[in-house]
């Protein structure tokens, strides 16, 4: 049986493994010419990688990455609230 802690280090290993997919592929996507960098996929997929990663890092006690990540997340959050006033404004 798998007791609690054990489930919180799996889910929290899984969301840094899905952060860092997340923000290499945005990445790579992008450099490739397939992702437009102010677009919301982009966006969307550096916020919530950003914010997985933000919390593996924090629940390991790893503190310059975890600001890193909250910036990540800060960024990407303005990102999407540009893109939608920008959405707005053309209607």
């Amino acid at each position: 049986m798998i007791s609690s802690v054990d489930l919180t280090v799996i889910v929290v290993n899984v969301a840094g493994w899905i952060g860092m997919a997340l923000l290499i592929s945005a990445y790579a996507l992008v450099t490739a010419g397939r992702l437009q960098g102010p677009g919301l996929p982009f966006q969307v997929m550096n916020l919530i990688g950003g914010g997985a990663l933000m919390v593996n890092s924090a629940y390991y006690g790893a503190w310059p990455s975890a600001a890193l990540n909250l910036v990540w997340v800060v960024i990407g959050g303005v990102g999407l609230a540009r893109a939608r006033w920008r959405a707005v404004a053309r209607h």
